[in-house]
């Protein structure tokens, strides 16, 4: 009896339920129109079309052998990296958010009787785009539009960097000696287990008496946009300066230079100055020789312009929460970063020309 009634009552929330079909698939969407989907915008402001004909002519189209499956569509696989990084989801996560969401479905243009891409699907994509370096090219495609558009003002540069922490290691001292020095320990590199698992390109450092490991994303960006134009990954005990030379172009020639101090001294005033740019660093002051008022007004006036970098990497903290990632080695956070960079320019542009 109890049984009898059981299904009784699940027949009832069949009978309910068993209506339901696109139209109230098109009432929910309607809603979630609404309520503002930053992924609807996303898909009215971006033309992912522009990227298909560099994934197609890079990645290999081969079949997992006779009879196997065909490759997911190159630029559905993309998009589903955007996903992830917009949202910093885990390569599990993004296959069940996908599966679930009806907002992440509408902007992969899935319907639920379609496949969909597991996590070692993604992975793989992901890895292929590492492997052969299209992230930074990816990006550059989508830079060449942001300029099409007139977006990019060339105006004035800021450069920055902002650390990129990933899970912190646990080697004992001689391990942590010879990674330092380059090296890969043997007790790592004789346990093909123990290596997956190590990011013995990460490093650490110290920034206002906080320990930080991992990476450094160095970031050139246009002064009136806000728009990413450069970036460059390293290792978290990089100083900042280093990566000027590497981010500053001679088509930035005339334009104003914007840092804070960490940009100080001779060979970054040589460099730009080889590089044509108007200096506009912020002072620093030293014992002995503290900063004048005269310099301590015109700071004032350079970090008007120089803060404006930080909204790049306050998106990237607190709307994509992107400053922790859980990949190893500095090839796959390379590409993450550069996937961040340009999901960061995709929503920028959103800003700078609604829909």
């Amino acid at each position: 009896m109890h049984i009898e009634s059981i299904n009784n009552a699940s027949m009832k929330h069949f009978k309910r339920h068993k209506d339901y079909g696109f139209f109230d698939q098109d009432i929910r969407l309607s809603k979630l129109s609404q309520l503002g989907d930053p992924l609807e915008k996303l898909n009215a402001g971006v033309d992912f079309e522009l990227f298909r004909k560099m994934l197609e002519t890079n990645i290999s189209k081969l079949a997992k052998g006779p009879g196997g499956r065909p490759p997911y569509d190159y630029v559905l696989m993309f998009k589903i990296l955007i996903l992830q990084r917009y949202y910093n989801l885990s390569d599990d996560q993004v296959e069940y958010q996908i599966n679930d969401r009806m907002s992440f479905m509408r902007f992969l243009e899935l319907t639920i009787a379609d496949d969909i891409p597991d996590s070692r699907t993604v992975w793989a994509f992901r890895e292929q785009l590492a492997d052969l370096g299209l992230v930074e090219q990816l990006f550059g495609v989508f830079l060449g539009e942001l300029e099409r558009l007139n977006l990019i003002v060339n105006e004035g540069k800021i450069i920055d960097a902002s650390f990129v922490e990933v899970p912190r290691q646990r080697n004992n001292k001689q391990e942590n000696q010879s990674i330092k020095a380059g090296e890969i320990p043997a007790s790592i590199k004789e346990n093909p287990n123990r290596k997956a698992q190590k990011d013995t390109d990460a490093r650490w450092t110290k920034k206002n008496n906080v320990n930080y490991f991992g990476y450094k994303n160095h970031v050139k960006g246009d002064a009136k946009s806000k728009l990413i134009t450069k970036y460059m990954v390293t290792d978290a005990s990089v100083h900042d300066s280093q990566a000027t030379d590497v981010l500053l172009d001679e088509k930035d020639k005339g334009e104003p230079f914007y840092a804070d101090s960490a940009y100080t001294g001779e060979p970054q005033e040589k460099i730009i100055e080889k590089k044509g740019m108007v200096n506009r660093v912020c002072e620093k002051g030293y014992r002995n020789k503290p900063l004048t008022e005269e310099q301590k007004a015109n700071n004032t006036d350079k970090s008007r312009v120089r803060s404006r970098v930080e909204h790049i990497f306050g998106s990237m903290e607190n709307s994509m929460d992107g400053m922790y990632l859980y990949n190893i080695g500095i090839k796959r956070i390379t590409a993450v970063v550069g996937l961040m960079n340009l999901t960061y320019n995709m929503f920028r542009k959103l800003q700078l020309q609604p829909v």
